[in-house]
This record gives C-alpha cells, structure tokens and sequence, in this order.
C-alpha cells in the first residue's frame, strides 16, 4: 500500500514540506541563525501511542537523498513511537506523556550528535539503527529521566548516569558509507524477531533487536542535537546554519508482508 495520502506535514522555523504530483516530497529548512527549525511528514500527528499504524511484518521501501554530504543537525526516515513529544527537546505536535524510545530507522546526526547505543559505531553520521528501550509507565519514566538529565551535568555522576541509562536500552546499528547528497534506494523489513535494512539493495544490518509495535512513520531534516556519551552527558541544542537544507524522498511505499 502506498501511504503518500496519509502523511501529514509537521513545520517549525520556517520549514516546509511540499508534495509534488510526482510523488517526491521536499522537506526544506531555511538559513536557521538561532532556534529550532524543522520539516517532517509522519502519520501519527492526532493519534495516541497504541492507534500508532505500523505492526510487523512489513516492508518500507524508498529512495532519498539530501542538500549536501554532511548537512547541520539531524535527518531519517523510519518508524518510531515519538517519545519525547517535544521532538528530542525541541518542538513537537501532539501532546503525549514521555515513553520510552523505540524506533527503527535510518537516522543521520551531524557533530556534536552523539548518540550512539551500540559497541564499536560512531555517535554521530548516517546509520541504519533498531532500537528498543523498557517497557515503563509514563509515570516512572518521566521524573526519572528529567533526574537522569541533571545527575549527568555532574562530572563525578556523568559516567554512571549514562551507562545506567544505556543498560535499559537495547539497540543495533551499523554506520552507512552512502553519500548522503546522491540518489539512493533505501529499505527496511520489519519481522516480529528480525530486522533487515538495505541500501542499493546490499544488505546493511540484520538486526534481532526489534522494538515493540505499533509505531508510526516518520521522515524529517531539522536543525537540533542529541548527545548521550560519558563526556557531553545527555544534552539537546539546536544549531546555527548559514544556508538552506533540504531532504527529498520519492517511490515512497510500505507494503504488508
């Protein structure tokens, strides 16, 4: 089934998102000199976490590419359960209670992004990533987190803080040679146990960390930063930038297996 007619545009700072009668959809942002700015399309703006659409087994195929090799900020196309509602910090739509993350995606962040869960991959650049995070109400979560945040801006607690933290999360991940400014085809399957993710039709990652259903789809450019790293601690920001940026995804399709 295609899904282009049940995306919806989610803008902030000036960003656009525009379909053309091709199928191919622009996610622009302008020059950003201060504050958050960001393009997204996704199918879960008015729905709660568990009317979320997408369950195993399925399969989303498409190709992208962006402005330049190495844009300012995050990108990605994928699934997840949103669980931040605030957009890792910065913005968001709907008005949710925070959860934890899971996702399944292709997920691109420029320095200082660093924001990575398993051994031996890079925390910031392009990379196909599952991820899986602990099943804890909302209501535990929440000030946990907000105490994790501050304990970590404390140089003796920083280390601990954040391997507790990552302990609780269960992720795969491999780093993508792909030039992020050409033409590529893009494909994840997702299977109650498994996760394949391909580029070109290579195979990247084969992944037995799967997070649980259902999510939503989601593609965005913007302008923010993540980090979650012994050194940094875990910290949000968005960052300046001099000219425009853009992600363009065409032959956008998620077919049922």
């Amino acid at each position: 089934m295609k899904t282009l007619e049940g995306l919806t545009p989610f803008l902030a700072g000036g960003g656009r998102a525009q379909p053309t009668p091709e199928g191919i959809w622009h996610l622009t942002l302008p020059p950003v000199p201060r504050g958050y700015a960001d393009a997204q399309i996704d199918d879960y703006q008015s729905l709660a976490r568990g009317a979320f659409r997408w369950r195993p087994p399925l399969r989303l195929a498409l190709r992208a590419r962006a402005s330049t090799p190495a844009p300012l900020g995050t990108l990605g196309f994928g699934f997840w359960n949103d669980p931040f509602t605030l957009s890792l910090g910065q913005g968001g739509a709907a008005r949710r209670l925070p959860a934890s993350p899971r996702a399944l995606w292709f997920f691109y962040g420029s320095p200082p992004n660093d924001l990575a869960f398993a051994p031996a991959v890079r925390g910031d650049g392009w990379k196909a990533m599952s991820l899986s995070g602990p099943a804890l109400p909302s209501l535990i979560l929440a000030p946990a987190a907000a105490a994790a945040l501050l304990l970590s801006r404390l140089p003796l607690l920083r280390r601990l803080v954040i391997h507790a933290a990552k302990k609780t999360i269960h992720a795969a991940e491999a780093s993508l040679p792909t030039p992020l400014d050409e033409w590529h085809s893009y494909a994840l399957e997702w299977h109650p146990c498994e996760a394949r993710f391909e580029v070109d039709g290579a195979l990247a990652l084969v992944s037995a960390v799967v997070p649980r259903a259902p999510l939503g789809f989601v593609a965005w450019i913007d302008n923010q930063y993540a980090t979650a790293s012994a050194s940094a601690g875990l910290r949000f920001g968005t960052l300046p930038t001099a000219g425009p940026q853009f992600l363009e995804i065409s032959d956008l399709r998620i077919d049922r297996l």
